[in-house]
């Protein structure tokens, strides 16, 4: 299964410029948390970083900083993991896991950004197909007991 089909298309995005009480502001809007920063790059938009809820919490709130002087630029995670579209579900959970992040921005070969998938879609996506499992037994287990009646 290619991540393409099971990325959320809406993401929230922001350029380098963007204040910590902007990218908050955004955060609270979309009911999101994080928001990736991007950079336009022949017509498109390219991903070059990422800022977290954590990431806002850790930097900016828990060391007493001035909200006002922060962007986006200065707290951002910028050895920014993403997937291709094509890439297989399994293979970007495992990069995932490996680099421990939960957010991966989807890029086109082109490398811009057509998504986004969370470990919450992962878990979500995987709970659906280990229920759709179960079923598999329990039909046949019924299946199996009208035959033979």
């Amino acid at each position: 299964m290619a991540v393409k089909e099971f990325c959320n298309r809406e993401v929230v995005i922001a350029n380098k410029e963007t204040s910590i009480t902007g990218l908050a502001q955004l955060m609270r809007q979309y009911h999101v948390g994080d928001v990736v920063i991007v950079e336009s790059k022949n017509g498109f938009s390219e991903p070059i970083g990422i800022v977290t809820d954590r990431d806002i919490v850790m930097e900016v709130i828990a060391k007493g900083k001035q909200v006002d002087s922060i962007t986006a630029d200065d707290i951002m995670s910028r050895e920014l993991l993403v997937a291709k579209e094509q890439d297989g579900i399994w293979t970007m959970l495992q990069r995932m896991r490996a680099k421990g992040v939960r957010r991966m921005p989807i890029v086109n070969e082109e490398g811009g950004l057509e998504g986004i998938i969370t470990a919450d879609d992962l878990l979500e996506l995987l709970s659906e197909e280990l229920s759709s499992l179960c079923m598999v037994h329990l039909r046949g287990q019924k299946r199996e007991r009208e035959a033979r009646a």
